[in-house]
């Protein structure tokens, strides 16, 4: 990989864009992002329409946006009820065109389970796409069975697969079975009979796929659950997000858990069965690595969804992080990993170089917002709403990004910086005052009506170190910027 025309950190996207359920691929020699499209402070879910972009398959550092490549409008079941377009993905069809898969939804996720899984078609990765129709049977019958729900598009040396489906977090069929109430919410959500629901084993719940003829829409090959819905993956077991990835000849299935907060992935020597349980790639909570467990979430956590890709023979994950204090405004990020020899992939941390050639270079000024971890101790999990409470945040207001609502003893970390700065310092305004140490070295922080610098003099560094920011403050600040001299 030649050396990149300038740095890249997390979220790797502009800062005002949210681009999150991202699904990477390689064609040609750009590597794509696509994804839903939230907005900045939105109220629900992928309320924007999709949006792609691309960087050269050398400098993960220059990404440029290639445009609306979609309108929601565009699908004939666009409706004021289902106006929004949640996680798609993007297939080379065996013609060499490009196929967009995706399903309509509403406010909150209502209407997001009904299916069908929609199709348009394109001559180009990020052109514009046209609406092409809905995956059906050979009789045109729309293929409804289990539910459609975040469709992963995979060609399989020729053959057309598409993943999908959900696990509703918590279900138990013995308890559905004995609680009607409980059972007539899961129908609603679902569309699907009491029957539909409590069939075992074929229950509609659960990883699903389905194969297709070359036409991208006609089943081929009827859909079948390529895990058990009631599998055990030890507390990791399936909730939504299918990806399907080929490593060697191992398939990789990666999956959000009903952690709701972690990318974990499975393996098996077939596309449709037999999957084992490997592991967490990454939980943007960083909970699992670093002796972090739920309790101590390292941020606020909630939906994930993304997926792996070999880049110049380099791995990374590609994930999102949220901001605003919901699960409605998410940033696409991604991370470095290995593959193993025996197949594992070990839990990597969340930083904010993510996909940097190395170390960001501690000099000059960063955006506050590229912190990697921001927490008080007390970190929510998103539940698909706009928390009220307050803590630590990424948030904006007009122009400006910056992490909200510091406040009483609060920790924001970065990760990882090289080089020997003189001083260390932050940009901050607010009518909160007290301390902060920067990397142990303790700082008055004085009420600042305007953005006002403070700085510390920098330790002797040697290689890569972190930046930590531990802040005991009476009242709210914000910062803007963290810099070095």
């Amino acid at each position: 990989m030649k050396k990149m025309k300038k740095q890249v950190f997390n979220p790797f996207l502009p800062l005002d864009e949210y681009i999150p359920d991202g699904e990477p691929h390689i064609f040609g020699d750009r590597v794509y992002l696509y994804g839903s499209h939230d907005y900045e402070g939105g109220y629900t879910f992928c309320m924007g329409d999709y949006t792609v972009y691309s960087a050269p398959v050398d400098d993960l550092s220059d990404w440029r946006c290639d445009g609306v490549i979609y309108r929601a409008e565009q699908d004939p079941d666009y409706s004021e009820d289902r106006p929004y377009m949640y996680a798609p993905d993007v297939v080379q069809g065996n013609d060499g065109r490009y196929y967009l898969y995706y399903c309509l939804s509403g406010d909150y996720g209502f209407g997001g389970y009904f299916g069908p899984i929609a199709v348009a078609v394109c001559d180009t990765p990020a052109g514009k796409y046209e609406y092409l129709g809905y995956v059906h049977y050979s009789d045109g019958t729309p293929m409804k069975k289990y539910v459609c729900f975040d469709p992963c598009a995979f060609n399989d040396n020729g053959t057309i697969r598409i993943y999908y489906g959900t696990q509703y977090i918590g279900e138990n069929n013995d308890i559905l079975a004995n609680d009607s109430e409980k059972l007539a919410e899961v129908m609603k959500r679902y569309n699907k009979t009491a029957e539909e629901i409590l069939n075992t084993p074929d229950n509609v719940n659960g990883a699903c796929m389905v194969v297709l003829e070359d036409d991208m829409l006609t089943v081929k090959e009827d859909a079948k659950h390529i895990i058990p819905y009631d599998a055990d993956f030890g507390g990791h077991e399936f909730f939504e997000a299918s990806s399907m990835r080929k490593v060697g000849d191992k398939y990789y299935f990666i999956f959000s858990s009903q952690k709701n907060h972690e990318l974990c992935y499975a393996v098996s020597d077939y596309p449709d069965r037999d999957f084992i349980y490997g592991g967490t790639i990454v939980s943007n909570g960083d909970v699992g690595v670093n002796g972090v467990d739920e309790a101590h979430r390292m941020n606020m956590t909630g939906t994930t969804h993304g997926s792996i890709i070999n880049i110049n023979n380099q791995w990374y994950v590609f994930y999102h992080r949220l901001t605003h204090k919901s699960d409605y405004s998410r940033q696409a990020c991604a991370e470095k990993i290995n593959i193993a020899d025996d197949g594992s992939i070990k839990q990597v941390e969340i930083t904010s170089c993510g996909l940097n050639d190395g170390e960001l270079r501690s000099e000059g000024r960063y955006p506050a917002v590229i912190a990697c971890c921001i927490t008080n101790g007390n970190m929510p999990h998103g539940s698909n709403k706009i928390f009220d409470t307050p803590f630590p945040n990424v948030n904006h207001k007009d122009n400006e990004r910056f992490i909200a609502e510091i406040s009483g003893e609060t920790l924001v970390i970065y990760r990882y910086f090289s080089g020997n700065p003189r001083k260390i310092g932050i940009s901050y305004r607010g009518a909160g005052e007290g301390t902060v140490k920067i990397n142990g070295v303790p700082c008055k922080i004085p009420p600042a009506e305007n953005w006002t610098d403070i700085a510390v003099t920098a330790g002797e560094y040697s290689g890569k170190f972190d930046v930590r920011l531990e802040f005991s403050v009476t009242g709210n600040i914000e910062m803007k910027e963290l810099f070095f001299e």
